[in-house]
């Protein structure tokens, strides 16, 4: 092969170069050719291949204007350190225009493309080239089949932004959105037609639901940009919620793995090296994801679980106020699906961004302030839902109120966990209790257990605020077994002891005059009544039946013995009564202040005594020992209301 000199290859520009046959056939099957000394040197990255001149300037234009520009033609040495895919895509090249056959594949097509845009191999410079090659490699094999454009759209990762160049993302991302929604369209109609024909089993039907997983799951390993490129694109072509959320997942789990792992905490703190960077990219990923989220719904198909995660992981890495916004309104709006760990949400390094609280000053192990926005979004769901409508909100029927009875079982649930927290402020533990509207919860003993548990952990709060938290907790709803515990609890202010005591003697009063007026045929219901009962008010108080379950007709034998558990029951309930009088005895300080300013508690205490006779001289005459003991009780807390006064006055 001879060497062309300057002169021909300035020429040959403007026009088209041909190989000759015997030169083809020579080189075919031959790389690198080695009969011919080389007079050109090309350098990509590391790599130096020994080349000629005339079979690469006869089809490519890049390498045919350096060659002509060249100021001595005996020293030629180019540099091609920008070739798209680096060296093995220009040994490619370099191959084609030798004539040595090359397999364009999905795997090398879009840096076939990509090398043969920078150096020019198109149809101006030689017929049938690389360019038209890839092109029709694309064309007929790509874009067609959803899963070699992805497999190709993932190789141009690394081709970036050649890639960009010959606008091939952009084609592939079209296509693979075009292909998708036919296949759904298809896979539904497949579904109609199975459906009208036969029943289908429910393993058929769970994978005509899902045609879109398995190239969701391929779509996992794309960079940032392209993914949210390609599913901004399905969406808009109508991609169901469904699949898109299910995407949305794996690419989550595909990308966030690994860095959750790590402390996230302490390399959101640090300065700088490959800690923050991990964490600035997982912020990315995490905000990229909640914009890509379907829309905000009651029926939002995204689970809770991930958006739980979502936001946690949010807060970790100190994402933007508004993705952490948009988050706490999805979990609020989807609060009946949550569990407690799914509102457990740590304090971390930007929990207080955007909360009005600085940064570094939060208090205690979890984040309350998330958690009371939550339930602030869920108490303010707008009305206009179709499945809410034409219900009472305070309807025990209402679907709105059983909704909010099961976020206050959820709320008094996280505060027994967070009252643990011996760092919580008294005044967040406060406000949380105080959250939920009166009607929320049908029994309180949650809420008192929880306060119990604040109140035994934190045991040096002030008055005020141990009285204002335990003002939350209705006594009237509190069951007897809590209501038993509560009267003889140390930790609570002795106003709610004594309003214990009052609700507890009401509730037994109620009791006993159902039962007096229900006749001897109504001994069993009568039984019944006094066990289960929840509360009882005096004079409009709604009055809830507890677990316990009413019998009909009882036998003489089991009446019997209903009225002796119901004895020994009263009694119980007066030796408790007797029991909590000795102790405000001895706590004289707190009684003489109370007593001298002859206030509420003086005039509670005064009426206690007198309903408390009046309870037991309502008894039958059949339970003289009961009446006794009553009349003794009822002596006493006479007794003790006379002596508190003399010692007041004095």
């Amino acid at each position: 092969m001879g060497v062309a000199t300057v002169t021909e290859l300035k020429q040959s520009i403007s026009g088209k170069r041909t190989f000759r046959p015997s030169l083809i056939s020579r080189h075919a099957n031959e790389w690198p050719p080695t009969d011919v000394s080389s007079d050109l040197t090309v350098e990509v990255g590391t790599s130096s291949f020994a080349l000629h001149k005339f079979p690469l300037v006869s089809r490519s234009g890049k390498i045919r204007r350096l060659v002509a520009e060249a100021k001595d033609a005996k020293l030629a040495r180019h540099s091609l350190h920008g070739t798209p895919g680096g060296a093995p895509a220009f040994e490619l090249a370099a191959k084609f225009c030798y004539g040595v056959h090359v397999d364009v594949t999905v795997a090398n097509v879009a840096m076939l493309r990509c090398a043969a845009h920078y150096l020019q191999m198109t149809e101006d410079f030689s017929d049938k080239n690389l360019e038209a090659r890839a092109e029709a490699f694309l064309r007929d094999a790509v874009l067609p089949s959803i899963a070699s454009s992805v497999a190709v759209l993932r190789s141009c990762e690394a081709l970036l932004p050649a890639a960009e160049d010959v606008n091939l993302p952009a084609r592939l991302i079209a296509a693979i959105a075009s292909n998708v929604c036919k296949e759904q369209l298809t896979s539904g109609l497949s579904k109609l037609d199975q459906c009208a024909q036969l029943k289908p089993p429910a393993a058929f039907v769970a994978e005509l639901d899902s045609p879109g997983d398995w190239w969701g799951k391929s779509v996992a390993g794309l960079g940032l940009d392209l993914f949210q490129r390609l599913l901004s694109a399905v969406k808009a072509k109508g991609l169901k919620q469904e699949t898109v959320t299910r995407i949305l997942i794996n690419y989550a789990q595909n990308s966030l793995h690994g860095l959750m792992a790590r402390d996230v905490h302490g390399a959101a703190k640090c300065g700088g090296g490959a800690d923050a960077d991990a964490v600035k990219k997982q912020r990315a990923v995490v905000e990229t994801i909640v914009s890509l989220l379907p829309a905000q719904s009651k029926r939002s198909p995204v689970p809770m679980a991930f958006l739980s995660g979502l936001l946690k992981t949010a807060m970790a890495v100190s994402a933007s106020s508004i993705c952490r916004a948009d988050l706490e309104k999805r979990i609020g709006m989807q609060l009946d699906q949550a569990i407690l760990e799914d509102i457990l949400i740590a304090a971390g390094a930007g929990a207080g961004a955007g909360t009005g609280t600085p940064a570094g000053q939060q208090h205690g192990l979890y984040d309350t302030d998330v958690v009371a926005r939550i339930f602030s979004v869920f108490l303010n769901l707008d009305d206009d839902n179709e499945e809410d409508g034409g219900f009472d909100y305070d309807s025990p029927r209402s679907p709105k109120q059983s909704l909010l009875v099961k976020a206050a079982k959820l709320l008094d649930s996280y505060l027994a966990e967070v009252a643990l927290d011996s760092n919580i402020l008294p005044s967040k533990f406060i406000s949380l209790a105080e959250l939920l509207p009166d009607h929320a919860r049908l029994v309180t003993d949650g809420l008192y257990r929880a306060v119990d548990i604040f109140l035994k952990v934190h045991p040096n709060i002030k008055e005020a605020e141990r009285y204002r938290l335990c003002k939350a907790i209705d006594c009237q709803r509190l069951t007897p077994d809590a209501c038993s515990h509560a009267a003889q609890n140390e930790r609570l202010p002795v106003q709610m002891a004594v309003q214990v005591l009052y609700f507890e003697q009401l509730r037994l009063r109620s009791a006993i005059q159902a039962g007096g007026g229900g006749g001897s045929m109504g001994g069993g219901h009568d039984a019944a009544l006094f066990f289960g009962c929840a509360a009882a008010a005096q004079g409009g108080v709604n009055m809830r039946s507890g677990s316990g379950v009413g019998s009909g007709a009882m036998s003489p034998r089991d009446n019997y013995a209903s009225v002796r558990r119901e004895n020994r029951e009263l009694k119980l309930e007066v030796a408790r009564m007797r029991m909590r009088l000795t102790d405000l005895e001895k706590d004289h300080v707190s009684m003489k202040r109370e007593l001298v300013r002859v206030g509420p508690a003086n005039r509670l205490l005064r009426g206690f005594a007198r309903s408390l006779g009046r309870l037991f001289r309502m008894r039958p005459a059949a339970e003289p020992g009961l009446q006794q003991l009553g009349a003794k009780a009822t002596a006493d807390a006479k007794v003790l209301f006379q002596r508190r006064r003399r010692h007041s006055i004095s």
